[in-house]
């Protein structure tokens, strides 16, 4: 267009100009509008929007047709730069996706059949085609360009798969979703719309080959030592999935206290799956043995650290490092803190190694709490033990109050049940608990929520332990003393007195004695 602005109403520049300047005037009067007035300001405006797209739409169709993108330069012009230059809002997004389509519908066109209204010959002039169903709704405005395009790509992608009645009724349902909800969530009705208009078995077909598609990625580290997986699940797949994850990834708000659930969306899936997968392992320990783990821990650590944590010292930075093995993720190095937290409940297999790294010692699986505890403490407990958690069992695992690292027996006494989250949680803040009996609430332990309360408190809990354990074996010394032990091991004259008690024996003396006993019996018998 000139620079010389056309004011004549009745030419289709003048008009254009003359809506443009009514925008350009809404702005300055905005103020002064009502609510109301500016929520129907809006519906027209929008009105206007999809307007002028869809006479961009026609604009560049026509121009298609003509061959003006090479013609206006020189023959080495390309749809997408014309675009670009003639309407540099499109600069930002969408001039890629204007000119494709709007080639797609020039090429459709036979020659001579193109009017002002559009095509009146080809796919995009028959209203039974995808083509023809997209067009007569993409010039009135109602369906942009990205929908129009994703709408005439999804039924390419399923016209063979579709029974050859049902084509215009996938294309308008498609139109009608992606209208309301979008683009994405049009691409999402493929697999209904198949399972409604495919041909007869088309559906099972598609879903069982599907399944060479599913796939789970070996682990990959990745910045700041996280994991990451790639995964793609089938329907069914993904429909189990979300069925299992759905209850335990939702916010979790303290009921008691009203405490929010901060985590992140991201994190609360993440903990879930790792919820779910621990409570499959351990109820597959449950089948193997007594008190199989759902998790064998290699710890590798100095032999001098292997003694400061044998010799119960409470030192909570001890040095060693958790090492998965058996896995595709071999090798991944576990914190001493997470190497506490999988103790309650995994088997833990020490590597000791010498001061050049070689290893001394491969130690045998320490068993923890039995099948029949873990039992005990569903009875117990009845879920997660953290108040306001409304956690169940089957979701918590056995938490040594006194860390097992430091010391802490395997005893109900020693146990609580905690959920994922707070079980990380409590290893966190360094948190202790304290089993006591029923209150009114019928809970068994109780938590010290201030922060580090397990370091504070774990010197006087190793002792109390000792002095039960030392009870304990007093309560079970009952009898008499035992003979056998009134000469010791290390007595160096005990074997000589035997051999001379030996030596002194009267042999013969012995033999009389037993013949006269010999008689003696076969009197009584006569």
């Amino acid at each position: 267009m000139d620079d010389v602005v056309d004011t004549d109403p009745s030419s289709p520049r003048g008009s254009l100009e003359t809506a443009r300047a009514a925008l350009v005037q809404l702005r300055e009067v905005l103020p002064t509008l009502t609510g109301g007035e500016l929520a129907e300001a809006m519906s027209l405006v929008d009105a206007v929007k999809a307007e002028a797209s869809a006479c961009q739409v026609v604009i560049t169709t026509e121009a298609a047709h003509r061959g003006e993108f090479a013609s206006a330069r020189r023959g080495v012009g390309s749809a997408h730069d014309w675009v670009r230059e003639h309407a540099p809002s499109l600069r930002q997004g969408g001039a890629g996706q204007l000119a494709a389509f709007a080639q797609d519908v020039a090429h459709a066109t036979p020659g001579g059949q193109w009017s002002t209204t559009g095509p009146f010959a080809g796919a995009y002039a028959d209203p039974e085609r995808p083509e023809g169903i997209v067009w007569a709704r993409v010039v009135t405005g109602e369906v942009g360009i990205p929908l129009a395009l994703t709408a005439l790509s999804e039924v390419r992608r399923m016209v063979d798969l579709l029974r050859p009645e049902a084509v215009p009724t996938v294309t308008t349902a498609i139109l009608d979703l992606g209208v309301q909800w979008g683009v994405v969530q049009a691409k999402k009705i493929r697999p209904r719309l198949l399972a409604a208009h495919g041909a007869d078995g088309e559906f099972d077909d598609k879903q069982r080959r599907l399944r060479a598609g599913a796939h789970l990625s070996s682990p990959r580290i990745l910045e700041g030592d996280l994991t990451g997986y790639s995964m793609f699940l089938t329907p069914e797949q993904s429909a189990i999935l979300e069925a299992a994850l759905g209850p335990l990834s939702a916010p979790a708000p303290n009921a008691e206290t009203g405490e929010r659930d901060l985590r992140p969306v991201g994190q609360r899936r993440a903990e879930a799956l790792a919820a779910i997968c621990a409570g499959h392992a351990a109820t597959d320990a449950e089948g193997r043995a007594p008190a199989a783990a759902p998790t064998a821990l290699h710890v590798r650590m100095t032999l001098e650290g292997l003694t400061r944590l044998l010799g119960g010292e409470p030192d909570s930075t001890a040095n060693g490092c958790g090492t998965t093995i058996g896995s595709v993720a071999a090798g991944t190095l576990l914190s001493p803190a997470t190497m506490r937290q999988l103790a309650c409940d995994a088997d833990v297999i020490p590597v000791v190694l010498g001061s050049d790294g070689e290893v001394l010692d491969l130690g045998r699986a320490v068993r923890l709490f039995t099948r029949g505890q873990r039992r005990a403490l569903w009875h117990r407990d009845t879920g997660c033990t953290w108040a306001g958690c409304t956690a169940p069992p089957d979701w918590a695992k056995a938490h040594h109050i006194v860390h097992w690292a430091d010391g802490g027996r395997s005893d109900l006494s020693n146990a609580a049940l905690l959920c994922q989250r707070h079980h990380t949680q409590v290893h966190d803040q360094r948190l202790i608990a304290t089993v006591h009996p029923p209150d009114e609430h019928g809970r068994s332990v109780t938590w010290d929520l201030t922060h580090g309360s397990y370091d504070r408190e774990l010197p006087h809990r190793l002792t109390e332990q000792r002095r039960e354990r030392q009870r304990h074996r007093v309560r079970l010394d009952t009898g008499g003393p035992d003979p056998w032990l009134s000469a010791g091991a290390d007595d160096p004259d005990v074997a000589d007195r035997l051999l001379a008690w030996h030596d002194a024996f009267d042999w013969e003396d012995a033999q009389h004695c037993r013949d006269w006993h010999d008689a003696d019996v076969d009197v009584r018998a006569a």
